[in-house]
């Protein structure tokens, strides 16, 4: 065992010794520590502005509408709420067993490891937190390497918040993880890409470790020929380019009816200008790519395809230009693996089955946007599609909400999360029957008979 590892089973130790005090399972103490991040982050929130446009170049209007803002909202609304959840809830018990109550009592799972993806760094990683907090564990978390300047802010913000015992970071890349995921955990929460999301999940076989994988995977766009074209590429273009593509649930291709598709291109061109300037590579707001290996990969998924918009990259700033593209090929290398970047191909189609059977017939998506406003074909995608969570006339918003849940499912990943459901993934549900002494019907006893047998199936049917 490595010096590493050792010092991970360490901070997990002492971490689980904490956890048995029964301070975390105090509503009062949960609430605290939710108030206490809030104000830290709302004090520092100029430093993890900053962070954030070193890392990805995120405007301070970004960072804030899909970062600080969206943590903020989560930690207000599981204060309002924890005190509720975490009450024992009463259900109904069977006749069979009276006379008895039933109830369930959500309780901590203990000592949770969060590993955060670096495309949305400050959310991804606290946005977990706040629901294992909530829930009244103690947390280990380890944000993305790549996003390092957002990975120290988050460090400093931790540390200001709470004692090592009860939250820490831990900073580091490939190595780190290694370390951590040899180490035994309560519960795992991952957001990534799904080649490491099955990384996770072996490790955690190893312990029998519950896990939620928040993945992604190629999310489709489907515009059909009722649709506001002008309102529908205006969304598109906010979905797909915020964060410069790299987003999880953004649009990874689009189809659109073959009658609208020049339409739906001209809307397209014309929302990137007006969102970016003639000229994006020029625009100051423009995110970028995250590392050198992602901008080459990037590019390189554009060779031989038939770009109508875009298709300019700046190395020097690893900035590329919001790209278009038509004619794109099923079997082309750009439709065999999520894009994560700025880039949307363009496909058309005659009928909804269609599209139907094209997206059914590969890995379930994360997302899914319909832009219609026939009721029938509505119904019918929503039906027939399987996917985790998507939009009907918009692109991405649903993430943006503590009142339903967000996740995978298949390949996109599994779990969810956001409001109670966070409260609901870092929790263990007991259940128990409370049986009365007054009463012990003799039936279930030996010895069995005839007689008991038929009183047992009138009860159970």
């Amino acid at each position: 065992m490595s010096e590493m590892e050792l010092e991970y089973k360490k901070i997990v130790k002492r971490q689980r010794i904490f956890f048995r005090t029964g301070k975390t399972k105090q509503i009062d103490f949960r609430i605290q520590a939710l108030r206490k991040l809030q104000s830290e982050i709302q004090k520092r929130e100029a430093e993890i502005m900053e962070a954030l446009k070193k890392d990805l170049n995120k405007s301070n209007f970004e960072a804030y509408m899909t970062e600080i803002g969206m943590v903020l909202d989560e930690i207000r609304h599981c204060i309002a709420h924890v005190r509720k959840w975490a009450k024992p809830k009463k259900v109904r018990t069977p006749l069979a067993q009276f006379p008895s109550k039933s109830f369930t009592i959500p309780e901590p799972y203990g000592v949770v490891l969060i590993m955060s993806p670096w495309n949305y760094p400050f959310q991804l990683c606290i946005e977990p937190l706040i629901g294992a907090l909530a829930a009244g564990n103690c947390a280990v978390l380890k944000p993305s390497a790549y996003a390092a300047e957002t990975s120290k802010i988050i460090n400093t913000l931790i540390s200001a918040c709470f004692p090592k015992e009860y939250v820490t970071v831990i900073e580091g890349g490939r190595k780190e993880n290694q370390g951590l995921l040899a180490t035994e955990f309560d519960y795992i929460f991952f957001t990534g890409g799904a080649h490491v999301g099955k990384l996770v999940m072996e490790a955690a076989a190893k312990y029998l470790t519950p896990v939620s994988l928040e993945l992604g995977g190629k999310s489709p766009c489907i515009i059909e020929k009722t649709a506001d074209i002008n309102l529908a590429a205006k969304r598109i273009a906010f979905g797909k380019f915020l964060n410069s593509g790299q987003t999880c649930v953004a649009p990874d291709y689009v189809f659109v009816q073959k009658e609208i598709e020049e339409e739906f291109l001209c809307k397209m061109g014309m929302w990137i200008h007006k969102f970016f300037g003639e000229e994006p590579l020029k625009n100051e707001n423009l995110p970028k790519i995250i590392n050198d290996h992602h901008y080459h990969r990037l590019l390189s998924l554009l060779e031989g395809e038939d770009i109508v918009i875009g298709g300019k990259g700046q190395e020097n700033e690893r900035k590329i230009e919001p790209t278009v593209l038509k004619n794109v090929l099923a079997e082309s290398s750009i439709m065999k693996e999520e894009i994560f970047g700025p880039i949307l191909p363009v496909f058309t189609y005659q009928t909804i089955e269609e599209v139907i059977e094209y997206v059914t017939g590969h890995p379930k998506p994360l997302a899914c946007y319909l832009f219609t406003t026939n009721v029938q074909i509505e119904k019918k995608v929503l039906k027939h599609i399987s996917f985790g969570g998507g939009c009907v006339n918009d692109t991405i918003i649903h993430l943006a909400t503590p009142y339903m849940g967000f996740g995978g499912v298949g390949a996109s990943g599994m779990g969810s999360y956001h409001g109670i459901e966070s409260f609901r993934t870092f929790s263990h549900t007991k259940s128990i029957v409370k049986k009365a002494n007054w009463l012990d019907l003799p039936m279930r006893y030996h010895p069995y008979t005839e007689k008991n047998l038929k009183m047992i199936r009138k009860f159970l049917k």
